[in-house]
């Protein structure tokens, strides 16, 4: 944990000072970037990643996701309202363009919609449809909720499936039950480091896909193709 505070002040300065003269901000994905490196992670992309107006969605298996995701497609997030509170985490959340929503309110539904599709149009907006974290080995069922943002979708917007693989490290890494310290501890405790293939899938276009349910089991079965040919492949 302290290799990643010590990156910390150095990254905070450059973001300010591009603040400062108004031009957009690299610095948050080269932190994540940086990040996940100090963590162990060698992340490799596979395919092209969009880079604007676009919804990407990948499966969820650790913290790691979003240094990985961040840090290799430049994406933004969309969280729950409760990190926003976590102290310096929630803060560096906001840097990165981080989408806090409330899910139990349903009349802030149609606000949280407009604010997924405003921060499209600033960059990638990466959603965790599963909802939670999995085991690397299933793919848990995709929640449609967030999917709205894209029923019906912005002028030219569209959507990147994308599936992160950690190949025979999955269930090693995998959060599952384990408590967040206690994972955390784990992982940035382990010997040798973490290999990933982030895979930018073919991109789905939400007006042919259809309705966001559609669209969610359609986003699906492309990262469960994509799951199943990798364990195809480690098989044979």
């Amino acid at each position: 944990m302290s290799r990643l505070l010590l990156l910390v002040p150095g990254y905070l300065m450059m973001h300010g000072a591009w603040r400062v003269v108004g031009r957009p901000s690299p610095w948050p994905t080269r932190f994540l970037a940086a990040a996940a490196r100090a963590c162990g992670v060698r992340a490799s992309l596979v395919g092209e990643p969009l880079r604007q107006d676009v919804m990407v969605v990948a499966n969820h298996l650790s913290w790691l996701d979003i240094l990985i995701l961040g840090g290799t497609c430049g994406c933004a997030f969309v969280s729950k309202a409760e990190l926003e509170g976590v102290p310096v985490i929630g803060w560096l959340a906001t840097l990165n363009r981080t989408i806090f929503i409330r899910r139990d309110e349903r009349r802030a539904v149609p606000a949280q919609i407009a604010a997924i599709q405003a921060g499209m149009a600033a960059g990638p907006v990466a959603i965790f449809p599963e909802g939670t974290t999995g085991d690397g080995v299933t793919l848990l069922p995709f929640k449609p909720a967030l999917f709205g943002a894209l029923d019906p979708p912005s002028p030219g917007a569209r959507l990147q499936p994308v599936f992160l693989d950690y190949g025979n490290l999955a269930a090693e890494v995998a959060w599952g039950e384990e408590g967040g310290a206690a994972n955390a501890r784990r992982v940035l405790g382990r010997v040798g480091t973490i290999a990933v293939r982030v895979h930018c899938l073919k991109p789905i276009d939400p007006v042919a896909a259809g309705g966001r349910k559609a669209i969610a089991a359609t986003a699906r079965e492309r990262i469960e193709e994509a799951l199943g040919t990798r364990t195809q492949a480690q098989q044979g």
